[in-house]
């Protein structure tokens, strides 16, 4: 990890994996919770382990040592959502929308990296990054939508919000992985993308862009479901 990096973003970061991690198993229900944590912690201790250890930072091979951060828990996201329909149908849609509140931080995070050149502005809110609008707008959808329900016909603007949100999303994703300094790279070649190549910065592909990815999805198969009602 760069020895000049500010104490606050690290502090800000690991508080937010922290609160990430609560919320996801909030969503769980009790009598499916223990193998997605005992996968998680298998996960993000390796992960760690390759953090520490530099791994990332090698970065001319083929295919890029950077789709390890990613690929294989998507990989897994797939077989979940072909063969785990129970899973996904207990998640707490509440919950799943209170997920969203971590992009705040995670932007501030972001923001701060690129004030020591370890992410290119395009990664932040001053650039081309969005994400923060949906953490902001978490915040009255689940005033509106769960903490005071009312008369609001929430199922179609839980629809679209999600949609957004997750496009919001990919554009991130997509933005990050160009700005990659590997052979693949094909964006921000002054300043490219460095935090995730290392520790604890490897959790924000591995464990947190996954957990959101899966809020949006899973909320989707529920509130488009025939017949959905969110409650």
């Amino acid at each position: 990890m760069p020895s000049l990096l500010p104490g606050w973003i690290l502090a800000l970061f690991i508080v937010t994996t922290l609160v990430t991690g609560w919320l996801f198993f909030r969503a769980i229900p009790e009598r499916f919770i223990r193998t997605p944590l005992i996968i998680t912690l298998i996960w993000m201790g390796l992960q760690a382990l390759l953090g520490l250890s530099e791994f990332y930072l090698v970065s001319d091979t083929l295919p890029p040592r950077a789709g390890l951060l990613i690929i294989p828990v998507l990989l897994l996201m797939v077989y979940v959502f072909i063969r785990e329909h129970a899973w996904l149908d207990s998640l707490d849609l509440g919950a799943l929308t209170a997920i969203h509140l971590v992009r705040i931080p995670v932007e501030l995070v972001l923001w701060g990296l690129h004030q020591v050149a370890l992410v290119p502005k395009l990664m932040t809110f001053e650039g081309q990054n969005f994400d923060i609008l949906i953490g902001l707008s978490a915040i009255l959808v689940l005033r509106q939508g769960f903490v005071q329900p009312g008369n609001t016909p929430r199922r179609i603007w839980l629809i679209v919000w999600n949609l957004v949100g997750l496009i919001f999303l990919l554009n991130i994703v997509v933005l990050a992985v160009l700005s990659l300094p590997t052979q693949l790279q094909q964006l921000a070649f002054e300043q490219p993308n460095l935090a995730v190549m290392y520790f604890p910065f490897v959790w924000l592909p591995a464990f947190i862009v996954p957990v959101v990815m899966l809020s949006h999805l899973a909320a989707l198969r529920q509130l488009l479901r025939p017949g959905a009602r969110p409650a």
